[in-house]
């Protein structure tokens, strides 16, 4: 039955029933609205920003559901909050009136931040009907601009690069106690890691593995705390232990030739604390060889890849409080900047998220425990003991147990060629006579076993152990429930495989490789990003991404990379992330800075891939569907089809930023056309071999000839049928698959694929108990061939959103200024319901087959936004508000 749409325009806020669809649209009535969640450079109130021009953005919200569309904005800044209220002159900036219904604008170039500065900002917007609304204030405080006004030196202690001790350094320093502070900042770097206090507490307690991992010759990060609490009149102390981590990686355990690094050194710290007085003065502490370095310590080792080793008993009492002695030890050594590149870390602080107690510990004897913590996880062990001192324990973390109950290794160790005295992912504790607590802080596991074992008998229960589950601190803004409870299993072990593996760089596994693979990370960005609040996270990887280009504008299969991976058997299909991840961020933030960035990188790479192009013009080389279940497709095939997305990407970057991209747009379609008639039999709507993958691939790429869509994706729905409806494919056919059945009309057979329960699924995975992701479909019957906390075949996850709850981002208006709601009432469930906050606010899709047959449809949309469902034939446009249909 076709809707009349002028009944349902005369019937506005009627209940309006027909055989096949009713419509009830909550409209919005009057009331107030609010500009809410200001942020600048997507952080609320951030401390640390050091860009020139950074970026504001907000969106609406209204107490009785009434709209509000945006037409013109103003911003306003300040170096005071009472002026900016008070609408007096002290207003270092303002912007003119701008026409727009963007929620989101950048500070004018001219407008010059000053270092170390508070700054307060207030957005005005309007409507066409002349109403303004202004924002609540906001604030944000610049650190170093621009970075190189740094005061401070890069020092270490004088030892060998070699050298297996941690650099532990300290310096006392006196704050006048007739003054009175107001603030206290430490800006703080370290090549490796660090882990800094001050008067003997630490100056940031659940943050772990800082700064982030980059390219250490090509660029540091440095990260801004809020120290004011811990400063005190009198004398004072900071002190600091430093971390190899990637950094400073000692053969042969670093297999993926970080030993090898072209920035590899020792440890070393760069530091400026700011102390900020009443009366507006301050002082600054900086690091330089006045500081002072201990000859030995307790932290006798610490390796990324086998953990920590710290003996208690070399413990130096009292070396962080301000009273104690260092005048015998050795001034600290300036050293080389690992690089001349100092930048603010934007992204998120790698967390301390929770700690979780064991489930269960067994003991075989009095000196070995194996502790299960019940689910897969990132992070490390606390432990809380006493024993002989002396008595030597190591903590093992593994995925998977032996048969007789103890810890299984031969899952993750396979790369791993170990130095004498340190196993894969075991840290190691020496006791004194005292309580003790360790925790390592310079390595990070995956594990849900930990086996703890000693050289002499111990005492170990629930009380005295626990895991300290840590990652980047991603704000969650994705929810996903159904009536299915596999369904609901599968995208909590999806999330957790993802966070895992946030590690200020997306990872493979947080284990065995703990590698930035490319792919991985393009082919999860919509699970990231539909999940997680992600764009500072990714635009952080992109710049690691524009620092790995090598001069032949190659990049590498891993990203941050010591010069390990560029080789051609990794290829294009890998490298697509750097066109895949910043039009992902565009499509879901409506932002092109990371577009604008990576641009000249990705003109770089064409023209190398150019020099590789074979007679017909293309380039087939590399990995295509890695870890496919048993149906290879032709690699020549799926490079080809990579290659002409990268093209197609390009020509729409250029177009974004005004610039000529007839080249590029004229290279796809050949590119296109080359691919059809190569690999394409046009009667039987086959691509390749036909593989899954194949025809999936083909459609989700938009190379299928116009018109032959709804073949080919017949032909896969076929092909998947005679195959009793399991998957076959491998990465690139778990992005694909799920999706093109859905789109072209086939989801009931897209979801009974995703439910399966046995071998090759989804399903299969969880029935482990570990709630998270394998690395692979084909798995022996002891799961002892494989991670099983990858995340690069979890975009199920984001499936859902997208075709069972059916909330999509529209590429014409991006950032979600409109949003098509695409749900697919599969047969087998009974309800669905998904929330999304956009950047632009709330989107929320929720339906339910009631008993009748009827199916209602619920959905919010956000203020100064716009939707159209999208249900079979059927396209109804809405407004922002609450929203209910009945199919």
């Amino acid at each position: 039955m076709v809707v009349d749409k002028s009944k349902l325009i005369a019937r506005f806020f009627l209940f309006i029933s027909s055989v096949f669809c009713l419509l009830a649209i909550q409209s919005c009535d009057s009331g107030k609205v609010e500009l809410c969640n200001l942020r600048c450079e997507y952080a609320i109130d951030p401390i640390g920003i050091d860009t020139p021009v950074p970026r504001f953005t907000w969106s609406y919200k209204a107490s009785s559901g009434r709209d509000f569309r945006q037409i013109g904005i103003q911003l306003l800044l300040s170096e005071s909050k009472e002026e900016l209220l008070s609408k007096k002159t002290g207003r270092i900036w303002q912007s003119p009136m701008i026409e727009t219904g963007e929620t989101c604008i950048s500070l004018d170039s001219l407008c010059a931040l000053r270092s170390h500065t508070a700054y307060y900002w207030q957005v005005v917007a309007w409507n066409e009907a002349g109403d303004k609304v202004s924002s609540p204030i906001a604030t944000f405080e610049t650190a170093f601009m621009p970075a190189t006004g740094w005061q401070g030196k890069w020092i270490s202690d004088n030892r060998s690069v070699n050298t297996s001790e941690a650099p532990m350094l300290r310096k006392t320093f006196e704050i006048d106690g007739g003054k009175q502070i107001s603030k206290g900042r430490l800006y703080v770097s370290a090549a490796g890691y660090y882990h800094i206090s001050i008067n003997g507490k630490a100056a940031d307690p659940d943050a772990f593995l800082s700064p982030g991992f980059t390219h250490y010759d090509k660029r540091n990060l440095y990260n801004t705390i809020d120290v004011t609490s811990l400063l005190q009149p009198g004398k004072n102390v900071i002190t600091v232990v430093l971390g190899n981590g990637f950094y400073n990686a000692f053969e042969p355990v670093a297999t993926w030739c970080y030993e090898q690094a072209r920035w590899r050194g020792r440890a070393s710290v760069i530091s400026e604390l700011h102390i900020f007085y009443s009366d507006q003065t301050k002082d600054i502490v900086v690091s330089d060889s006045t500081w002072r370095v201990a000859s030995s310590g307790p932290y006798v080792q610490n390796n990324i890849y086998s953990g920590d080793t710290y003996d208690a008993r070399l413990e130096i009492e009292g070396w962080d409080k301000p009273q104690f002695d260092d005048s015998s030890w050795a001034q600290a050594s300036i050293v080389c900047p690992p690089s001349g590149r100092m930048v603010a870390e934007a992204s998120h602080t790698i967390r301390k998220m929770k700690e979780i107690k064991p489930v269960y510990i067994q003991s075989f004897g009095d000196t070995i425990f194996v502790c299960d913590f019940g689910v897969n996880l990132s992070g490390t062990c606390l432990l809380k003991i006493k024993g002989e001192s002396g008595t030597r324990v190591e903590m093992q973390y593994g995925e998977l147990l032996k048969r007789d109950g103890r810890i299984e290794m031969r899952n993750l160790d396979i790369y791993y060629k170990p130095l004498e005295g340190l196993a894969f992912q075991t840290d190691v504790f020496i006791l004194n006579e005292d309580y003790q607590e360790f925790l390592a802080r310079f390595s990070y596991k995956g594990f849900r076993y930990v086996e703890v074992r000693s050289d002499r008998p111990l005492e170990l229960n629930e009380t005295n152990i626990a895991a300290i589950e840590f990652h980047s601190d991603l704000k969650p803004v994705g929810q996903f429930e159904c009536s299915d409870s596999l369904l609901n299993k599968i995208w909590e072990s999806a999330n957790r495989s993802y966070l895992s593996n946030a590690m200020s760089i997306p990872t493979d596994c947080p284990q065995r490789e703990k590698n930035g693979w490319t792919a991985d990370a393009h082919i999860t960005i919509d699970l990231g990003l539909m999940n997680f609040d992600g764009i500072r996270f990714y635009e952080k990887w992109v710049e690691d991404i524009i620092d790995n280009q090598d001069a032949q504008g190659r990049i590498s299969g891993i990203i941050p990379s010591s010069g390990w991976g560029y080789d051609d058997w990794i290829g294009p299909v890998w490298d697509a992330a750097m066109f895949i991840v910043p039009m992902a961020i565009y499509h879901y933030y409506g932002d092109t800075k990371c577009i604008s960035r990576v641009y000249e990188t990705c003109r770089r790479y064409l023209g190398y891939l150019s020099t590789r192009e074979d007679g017909d013009g293309c380039v087939t080389y590399g990995i295509g569907d890695w870890v496919p279940y048993h149906t290879k497709t032709p690699t020549e095939y799926t490079t080809s089809c990579y290659y002409y997305l990268d093209h197609l990407y390009m020509a729409r970057f250029s177009e974004l930023l005004g610039y000529d991209g007839t080249i590029y747009k004229a290279k796809a379609e050949y590119l296109k056309t080359l691919i059809n008639k190569k690999y394409f039999d046009e009667q039987k709507g086959i691509y390749a071999n036909g593989s899954q993958t194949a025809q999936a691939l083909a459609l989700y790429l938009g190379i299928v000839p116009r018109g032959m869509e709804q073949l080919v994706a017949d032909k896969l729905c076929r092909s998947v049928e005679e195959n009793g409806g399991y998957l076959d494919f491998g990465v690139l056919g778990s992005k694909t698959v799920l999706r093109m059945l859905s789109q072209y009309g086939h989801a009931d057979v897209a979801y009974r694929m995703a439910t399966k329960r046995d071998v090759p699924s989804w399903g299969a995975w969880m029935a482990t108990g570990n709630g998270t992701m394998a690395e692979t479909w084909v798995l022996s019957p002891d799961f002892r061939d494989a991670s099983l906390n990858h995340m690069f075949l979890g975009d199920i996850n984001a499936w859902m959103y997208s075709t069972l709850a059916g909330i999509n981002f529209d590429p014409q208006q991006p950032g979600f200024k409109h949003t098509f709601i695409r749900p697919c009432f599969v047969k087998d469930l009974n309800w669905v319901r998904a929330e999304y906050e956009s950047v632009r606010g709330l989107i929320r899709s929720e339906w339910i087959r009631k008993k009748n047959g009827e199916i209602c449809l619920y959905v919010e949309i956000p203020v100064n936004t716009t939707a159209t469902i999208e249900v079979g034939d059927k396209r109804i446009s809405v407004k922002p508000g609450q929203h209910k249909f009945v199919f």
